[in-house]
């Protein structure tokens, strides 16, 4: 029966060109039909993405489509599903970035021909099955756990140029607390936005131009303030609680304080959990005397910490509102990698700067930065926990990179002879025209 499935595609296909549409069927994989329009869409994407092919991507986009379909129909049977909210979340993401990226939500339907509720909806499907795919390879790959000794082999036979050379990297622990806000300054933020929110109601000030012109939000406000559809654990919780709580588009919320600042809101659309909105953002600005009087303060943890009088670990606890690294003793996680070792050029410049010529254990100057998350200042004192200079990678200092290595090729392994597995059992048809390929899996073709 499936073997009609390719002929009725084709014949479909036909009907569709005759009607306008270019289109035709250019593989089935099991039950399910790949297109030319879709590879089109994803070279395209690609293009737009600046993702680097390396060969013909009318021959890598359809294999790995075809891949990835073996992969859902796996995890179909073995009742693997999305988390909807997490799909949801990644494509309010994608689609701002988008908008941010090409200037206008209108611009984006041009780019890609289609209204934004369809490209939100193949953007739905595309990001649900690679959350799919992902579980299924996780599922496979489960079992491989490599014991000590096996780590221990597989280093002992690499080839010397095969073995990585690690970077200089640093362990970092870090004080920071933000200089106090005047009660004045306070004010004088709250009066403007009061300002503006009576400017906006009276009708001589529209709320998109004030937030072009005022708004702290660089980002937003390039876009009047339009923060693109998100959903309520995108938000900060003091932000998500009123704006998901506006239903009058014509109103201006209430003064909203966050860690980022403080805010007026309004609603442009809601469209189930999720919610699209403009705002303004203001910053209190930080006087010169108190940031004085707050790095006065740090100098004198950091003598208490030189004397042996305070444990470093024990300040932080004591002092820091670094609300990412108080509970872990001061020590900087970072982002890119989820370890605690950073390369020089992974820190911001004023920790790197403070960093470089301290020794093991020695603690910083006090010194001011902008804090990359809520663009704000603070004073900060940093200590330095470790440093490792540039060497080959070894089985005392970098086990858990080469655990990463083995683990990672066990992987490898075992997803290729599982993909090659499959392909005995499940019916596969390609149109003769896209069989002259160099596939990586040889055995599409029967």
């Amino acid at each position: 029966m499936k073997r009609y499935i390719f002929l009725l595609a084709c014949v479909l296909s036909l009907g569709a060109q005759a009607q306008g549409v270019i289109d035709e069927v250019i593989w089935v994989v099991g039950d399910e039909a790949i297109l030319r329009s879709e590879v089109e869409e994803e070279r395209l994407r690609m293009q737009y993405e600046g993702q680097q092919m390396k060969g013909d991507p009318y021959c890598i986009i359809p294999e790995n489509m075809a891949i990835q379909k073996l992969f859902l129909h796996q995890a179909e049977l073995d009742s693997i599903e999305a988390n909807e909210s997490s799909v949801s979340h990644q494509v309010d993401m994608r689609i701002n970035y988008y908008i941010n990226q090409i200037g206008s939500k209108e611009k984006m339907e041009e780019y890609f021909r289609k209204p934004s509720s369809e490209i939100r909806e193949e953007m739905m499907t595309l990001v649900r099955h690679q959350m799919i795919i992902q579980q299924m390879q996780q599922k496979l790959t489960s079992t491989i756990k490599p014991t000590p000794a096996e780590i221990r082999r597989f280093y002992n036979s690499l080839p010397l140029d095969s073995i990585p050379m690690i970077p200089a990297q640093v362990e970092v622990q870090i004080l920071s607390f933000e200089p106090p806000v005047p009660v004045e300054e306070t004010e004088r933020i709250k009066q403007r936005l009061r300002e503006f929110t009576e400017r906006i109601q009276s009708g001589s000030a529209d709320f998109s131009m004030l937030a072009r012109l005022y708004s702290e939000d660089t980002e937003s406000a390039k876009h009047g303030g339009e923060l693109g559809f998100v959903g309520k654990g995108t938000l900060v919780p003091e932000f998500a609680e009123v704006a998901f709580n506006l239903n009058d588009p014509k109103r201006v919320s209430r003064i909203v304080q966050t860690e980022y600042g403080f805010h007026i809101i309004q609603l442009i659309e809601k469209k189930g959990d999720r919610i699209n909105c403009r705002h303004i953002l203001l910053r209190p600005r930080i006087q010169s005397i108190d940031k004085i009087q707050a790095v006065a303060r740090l100098d004198s943890i950091r003598q208490l910490v030189a004397a042996d009088s305070l444990q470093f670990e024990q300040a932080v606890v004591m002092f820091s509102e670094d609300k990412n690294t108080v509970m872990n003793a001061g020590l900087m996680i970072n982002p890119n990698t989820g370890s605690s070792r950073f390369e020089y050029q992974e820190l911001a410049p004023e920790i790197a700067k403070q960093i470089y010529n301290l020794k093991e254990g020695e603690v910083s100057q006090p010194f001011v930065m902008m804090d990359p998350q809520k663009n704000r200042e603070v004073c900060a004192i940093v200590r330095l926990k470790k440093r490792m200079d540039v060497h080959r990678a070894n089985i005392n200092d970098d086990f858990q990179m080469i655990k990463g290595m083995l683990e990672e090729k066990k992987g490898q392994e075992l997803l290729h002879d599982w993909i090659l597995q499959k392909q005995k059992t499940t019916y596969i048809q390609i149109a003769p025209e896209w069989q002259g390929c160099d596939f990586v899996y040889p055995n599409w073709i029967h």
